[in-house]
């Protein structure tokens, strides 16, 4: 007798009832049932919402001590990690190193599809072992089906090496919930076109990573309120950010706030606290350490009545009289 699919039973090759005549469809009845779909999927979100959670906690513990965090995955899987890797840096001025992914393929699979690499247990446990992994860190497996050899292979290995694992599936019956310290799976059932997961799977496993790496990074003092008051200003775009974020923690006109970022060598962190306390740019530096890292901390104000007495202004000016 043939030998049974072992991908065949796998929700994420599962064929939708839902979308057996999409090649039929008008192309606003195709839209109509695409966002259906994602409906469901935002709701597979949801129900995984106490153990993204417990990721975020996991994974700002790891930070504090100087961890690292490394995705690891393959295709879509893998390019989702390395997006939230590159975007770690500008947004929450953090160094490369600490937010780091791995790829099966490596670079030239980020472009073009290398198929079959994901399948090397063994390629895995090496990728991994490239970057040293310890104690301190937090690795995170990532992999639609759940079935991945590259992502198992690099678990194993980081385990070994005594590092927290945590595995984003989108198989709820994935049997390595066993061996993670935390598996989140939305179930987000059979994709709009049978096994294509960069559909539901990926847009709701873009969500949960930028959960985890968002939640971590707020909980460890990257923001002030909503402000990303660790952005690095290197593009026109993210300077006249930094100097609008002084503006509102500060009252400072805009063409005053561009001078003091200078003086803080575009630190927007820095710069507030030089403003509010007096102190140069040195001690300034010095006091963030001190509240480790943290805004509300270093000055000991609370942005959010400043923020919300901006927004109803802005509110009240738009209505009509």
């Amino acid at each position: 007798m043939p030998t049974r699919s072992k991908w065949q039973s796998l929700p994420t090759e599962a064929i939708n009832p839902s979308t057996l005549d999409i090649d039929k469809l008008s192309t606003d009845e195709f839209v109509e049932v695409m966002i259906n779909e994602d409906r469901k999927m935002l709701a597979a979100v949801h129900r995984e919402r106490e153990r993204i959670a417990v990721g975020i906690d996991m994974i700002a513990a790891a930070l504090r001590k100087d961890g690292r965090v490394v995705f690891v995955g393959a295709g879509t899987s893998g390019r989702l990690g390395i997006l939230e890797s590159a975007e770690m840096p500008p947004t929450f001025s953090t160094d490369p190193s600490l937010v780091q992914a791995i790829m099966a393929g490596g670079r030239d699979a980020i472009f073009a599809a290398k198929e079959g690499v994901e399948d090397s247990y063994e390629e895995g446990a090496r990728a991994i072992m490239r970057v040293s992994p310890g104690k301190k860190d937090v690795v995170i497996g990532v992999s639609a089906s759940g079935m991945t050899q590259f992502v198992r292979g690099a678990l194993t290995r980081a385990r070994r090496a005594g590092s927290r694992v945590m595995f984003v599936t989108c198989d709820p019956g994935t049997e390595l919930q066993t061996f993670v310290d935390l598996t989140i799976s939305p179930g987000v059932g059979a994709e709009v076109i049978a096994g294509s997961t960069r559909l539901k799977a990926g847009t709701a496993t873009k969500i949960v990573l930028n959960m985890l790496t968002t939640g971590a990074m707020v909980r460890i003092g990257k923001t002030y309120g909503n402000l990303m008051v660790d952005v690095q200003t290197g593009s026109e775009k993210l300077k006249d950010r930094a100097r609008r974020i002084v503006n509102i923690v500060t009252g400072l006109e805009y063409d005053e706030a561009d001078k003091l970022l200078k003086k803080a060598h575009g630190n927007v962190k820095a710069a507030i606290v030089m403003q509010k306390t007096g102190l140069a740019y040195p001690k300034a530096l010095s006091r963030l350490r001190k509240a480790h890292d943290s805004m509300r901390e270093a000055i000991g104000e609370d942005i959010e009545p400043r923020l919300r007495g901006m927004l109803q202004g802005h509110a009240e000016a738009k209505t009509p009289l």
